[in-house]
């Protein structure tokens, strides 16, 4: 069944065929991926393991855009999953920061593992923050996260004996503008090279496939409303989620509809001011049974002030009320919220996809003016000087 009931031949007209093969084939590129990380387990070990033995280690998850947002995902859990080896840190800092202030990112005495996420491998901050990371720290590891072979990041990193670098199968290696593949592919990827705890990759699939299928006639209803502004709020992994959600809105349509992303608590002390009317909010409900009371709280007073549509997309048991406006994803409620957040992502690329759509878009191509691009341009890497670097 075509994604969303996108007929090709209609998509291929509206220039969107990339970015809806790329969110539906997902499911299976993920049972890809997990076949791969098993078959490079092996080796993947034996470079990781040494670094993760080390007292003092620091690791860095980095990338730019939807590449940060990765890192976002990933942190907490991995901090979490580390967090009784005393003294390793996990830290996402974007290849942006890294590139405009290394001092501030970069500590020269610590020794470090970076974790890079590139779609293409071709954007000047990923390429930059790798070097940036061999001069400014003296112990410095690389594991590389990308989808191109012929990306400039592989072809460098590929051989190094202080690197190891994950490949992805072509498939991830989206051709649209939009990272949507590319995205849930790296993050699944990474969770899986450090053996966060997840559900198998069949239940994951299972359930994306099961959210694009049952949830069409609400996404186009969503879509077809005169909406002018969306929420997305999210806690732990599902606050990078949540970034990530409303950037892609945001993309693919062309900035028409202005997409903000915050924590549940943090979002009463300021930013709820942007609600009105023409607002569709959506909470990404945690698993964790402490944080889901701050998402219900929030949830409820949003929906008692009656000011906003509020969709909640999580976890629901036979106990919980559910109303209209649940969407329920198809994972036990023991289910960490990495594991929920790429297939609580496709439901915002599909609504993201059909948005564009509905406003004469093409969301393979999204930016009419041509100043924002699928691989960014304009940036000018400046020299760090000897006298401005001091580690």
């Amino acid at each position: 069944m075509p994604l969303l009931h996108l007929a090709p031949s209609d998509l291929d007209h509206r220039g969107g065929a990339h970015t809806a093969r790329e969110i539906a084939h997902q499911p299976a590129v993920w049972q890809a991926i997990h076949a791969q990380l098993q078959a490079e387990r092996p080796a993947l070990d034996a470079f990781l393991a040494p670094l993760l033995a080390l007292p003092d280690l620091r690791i860095v998850l980095t990338g730019a855009g939807s590449s940060a947002f990765i890192g976002q995902c990933i942190a907490p859990a991995l901090l979490r999953h580390l967090g009784q080896r005393p003294g390793i840190r996990v830290e996402a800092v974007a290849t942006t920061d890294i590139v405009s202030s290394p001092e501030q990112c970069l500590q020269a005495e610590v020794p470090t593992l970076l974790v890079s996420f590139a779609r293409s491998g071709n954007s000047p901050e990923s390429l930059a923050a790798v070097e940036l990371a061999d001069r400014c720290v003296k112990t410095c590891h690389h594991l590389v996260v990308t989808c191109a072979a012929e990306g400039t990041l592989n072809r460098r990193m590929t051989g190094r004996a202080d690197a190891h670098v994950l490949l992805l199968p072509d498939e991830t290696h989206d051709r649209a503008f939009a990272m949507t593949s590319s995205f849930t592919g790296m993050l699944l990827a990474a969770a899986w090279a450090f053996g966060l705890p997840l559900q198998p990759v069949t239940a994951l699939a299972a359930a994306a496939q099961t959210l694009a299928d049952t949830e069409t006639d609400r996404l186009y209803a969503l879509a077809e409303q005169p909406f002018e502004r969306v929420v997305y709020l999210g806690s732990n992994a599902l606050l990078g989620l949540a970034r990530e959600a409303a950037l892609k809105l945001l993309e693919l349509t062309d900035g028409q509809l202005v997409a903000l992303a915050d924590s549940p608590l943090g979002f009463r002390h300021g930013p709820k001011t942007i609600l009105n009317d023409r607002t569709l909010v959506v909470i990404l409900l945690s698993n964790d049974a402490y944080t889901r009371q701050y998402d219900l709280d929030l949830l409820r007073e949003l929906r008692r002030e009656g000011r906003t549509r509020v969709l909640a997309l999580g976890v629901f048991d036979d106990a919980q009320a559910t109303h209209a406006d649940d969407v329920p994803l198809a994972l036990p409620a023991a289910a960490p919220d990495l594991a929920l957040a790429p297939v609580a992502l496709v439901f915002a690329q599909c609504l993201a996809l059909l948005a564009s759509l509905q406003r004469g878009i093409t969301p393979d191509n999204p930016s009419a003016s041509g100043t924002v691009t699928r691989v960014v341009s304009g940036v000018t890497i400046h020299p760090l000087t000897s006298q401005q670097h001091t580690g």
